[in-house]
């Protein structure tokens, strides 16, 4: 085994959500393949939690690895300020196609807007951050200056940029940064309280922003989607736009494409990632509206939409992209993904029975188990022993969020890895009890 650069990481590399002083040495990686990573030592793990999510069809789906080859020769990137290609452009049309159901399903009638134009960025936290920026400076635009308010669902996560940040609950990651964030008013998946923080704030307000149906990072916390339909007809009754972060949810992952689809609303603003390349590449992308993307045309050069990257829309990762949503279409991920958390679920269901065990949850693709903790959330004293027993496992990856243990493998999951990733949780919750 040659694991010389492994030095060279302990060395020179610095790795994110770690503690590199209590954390052990990272999993040395050397493959992928299905729902399969190789280590250098010659031992395989499943993937378990889809590598953050993001991994959408499976590692090396030849599908996507011949998409990425064949874009890279002939074109592999430009910039995109006065400069457009053919992935971004019809990678723009498949999603906005994606979405019309939404409008069509929360406004039958036609008085919804359908999105209808795309921002590309490069991660979640991006896609975020042009929503944010977006719906204060559309309200602007339009004449409405007082509109400097957000609100956010309280446990929420939405990535690590400034903005991102501040949509986000402070606690644990971003308190120490609280003199560099804005104010944001944080309520529960309640609609009387969403309601109140209206009323409080009356002509205040820019934007609501949600991570529908689940809450990531804050332990696959997991809401009803009456919810989000009742603070959709808020966010229009007080001219406020609604944000929907599906950068953890979009694509198939809690059983419909858009975990919106199962609530019947239709954002202002969609924020897309991780499952948009099937993970393989980098990218991200905001939807909105026309009437959004108008606010910004003029004939005055300052009032434009000054945000940008130097890979927004890199044609190799729209490539790739539009073959995952190929795949998407023609596999129903969709429903693979609600099979596979169906499976995982009916295997952990005895645990119920566990003292341990504070709650099962499951979402689509997504299952949750919650065990009993002193002090819950990303920081639960508990949560250093799961880590601990996760890491010892030598079949599956998995990665605990505090006191809770989750399982989001990729679509092509057979029915005998999900067995494997039930017996592996089981290897470390009845021994706990």
């Amino acid at each position: 085994m040659t694991t010389d650069w492994l030095k060279l990481d302990s060395k020179h590399c610095w790795h994110p959500f770690t503690q590199h002083g209590l954390d052990s040495e990272p999993l040395p990686v050397v493959g992928a393949q299905g729902a399969w990573l190789e280590l250098a030592d010659g031992r395989r793990l499943l993937d378990g939690i889809s590598s953050w999510w993001a991994c959408l069809h499976g590692h090396g789906h030849p599908r996507l690895v011949q998409a990425i080859s064949k874009q890279a020769e002939k074109l592999d990137h430009v910039l995109f300020a006065g400069c457009a290609h053919e992935p971004a452009a019809r990678l723009s049309a498949e999603l906005v196609e994606l979405a019309a159901p939404l409008t069509s399903q929360a406004s039958p009638s036609g008085s919804q807007e359908p999105l209808a134009r795309a921002f590309w960025s490069d991660d979640g936290s991006t896609a975020v951050e042009v929503a944010l920026k977006a719906a204060y400076q559309s309200h602007l635009r339009n004449g409405e200056s007082s509109r400097t308010t957000f609100i956010a669902l309280e446990g929420a996560y939405h990535g690590d940029t400034v903005g991102a940040m501040s949509a986000s609950e402070p606690a644990p990651f971003f308190e120490e940064l609280s003199p560099f964030l804005f104010h944001v008013v944080r309520v529960k998946p309640n609609p009387e309280e969403l309601a109140e923080a209206f009323q409080e704030l009356e002509g205040r307000v820019a934007a609501f922003i949600c991570e529908p149906l689940v809450q990531g990072a804050a332990g696959m916390k997991m809401y009803g989607s009456s919810f989000l339909k009742e603070a959709q007809g808020l966010c229009q009754k007080n001219g406020a736009f609604l944000i929907a972060d599906e950068v953890l949810t979009g694509f198939g992952r809690t059983g419909t494409t858009f975990a919106c689809e199962q609530a019947g609303i239709s954002p202002d603003f969609l924020c897309l990632s991780k499952g948009l390349t099937g993970g393989t590449m980098p990218l991200a992308a905001t939807l909105c509206t026309e009437s959004i993307f108008q606010s910004f045309v003029s004939n005055e050069r300052a009032r434009a939409f000054f945000h940008g990257h130097t890979y927004t829309a890199n044609p190799i990762g729209c490539a790739v992209a539009l073959e995952s949503l190929r795949i998407l279409r023609e596999e129903n991920t969709p429903q693979k993904l609600n099979h596979i958390g169906e499976r995982i679920e009916t295997g952990l269901a005895d645990l119920r029975e566990n003292p341990l065990v504070k709650d099962l949850r499951r979402r689509g693709g997504i299952v949750a188990l919650e065990l009993q903790s002193e002090n819950s959330g990303y920081m639960a004293e508990l949560g250093n022993r799961l880590r601990a027993a996760c890491q010892e496992l030598d079949s599956v990856l998995l990665r605990p969020l505090g006191n809770v243990l989750y399982a989001m493998p990729p679509s092509c999951t057979t029915d005998d890895e999900c067995a494997l990733i039930v017996k592996a949780i089981k290897q470390i919750v009845v021994p706990m009890a």
